[in-house]
């Protein structure tokens, strides 16, 4: 049986991170590997309530530390329903967003101490990562553009909260090129899926 492998797309909104999961999981499949795709948070009965609470306009605001401890709680029940189960049976993980998009969005969007997020995040994973995480990096107009629905609770914060998403996001896959990869997700979506595949087609 084939090791388990954790691999994830993230970035900010707009990206098109659950396009190419998607294809990503249809590429691998394609190759000879079982896949399990999930999404962060959700994908689990807990998960998905808390996925609501978080994303429903009408919850009106959060405080970001609030937000986190919701992320979390989800992203635990993830972890333990799905992920590990999945890798320790040999499937390839392929997850939409991760621990990153808190850091990202809750840390550098939202102000948290990232010392809370970090410890938070230990507790919720036990310190599972991914072999290599992709940021599907996109420029603040064109997500916009793509973003023409109607848009979650967090989707609806302004510009200048999505400029802090977007630097954090870049800093912080700017710091391990081995298991990062960032990704010009400017282009169409078959460019963006050849770029993905050439980025993760070396472990399987």
């Amino acid at each position: 049986m084939p090791d388990g492998l954790f691999l994830v797309i993230d970035g900010p909104d707009g990206g098109g991170k659950s396009t190419q999961c998607r294809r990503l999981a249809a590429r691998i499949e394609a190759a000879g590997r079982s896949v399990v795709r999930v999404r962060d948070p959700g994908d689990t009965p807990v998960g998905e309530r808390l996925r609501a609470v978080l994303l429903d306009p009408a919850v009106g605001d959060l405080d970001a530390t609030t937000e986190v401890l919701l992320y979390q709680a989800a992203r635990r029940r993830l972890v333990v329903e799905k992920i590990r189960p999945a890798l320790a049976a040999g499937h390839v993980v392929v997850c939409d967003r991760w621990h990153y998009a808190t850091q990202a969005y809750q840390g550098g969007g939202g102000g948290v101490d990232p010392a809370v997020v970090r410890v938070t995040t230990r507790i919720a994973t036990d310190g599972l990562e991914p072999r290599r995480a992709l940021l599907l990096d996109v420029d603040d107009a064109v997500a916009a553009r793509r973003m023409d629905r109607p848009l979650d609770r967090i989707e609806r914060r302004g510009p200048d909260y999505r400029r802090r998403v977007r630097t954090a996001f870049r800093a912080l896959f700017g710091a391990d090129p081995d298991r990062f990869v960032m990704i010009d997700a400017n282009r169409g979506e078959d460019e963006v899926e050849a770029l993905v595949w050439q980025a993760v087609r070396d472990l399987l």
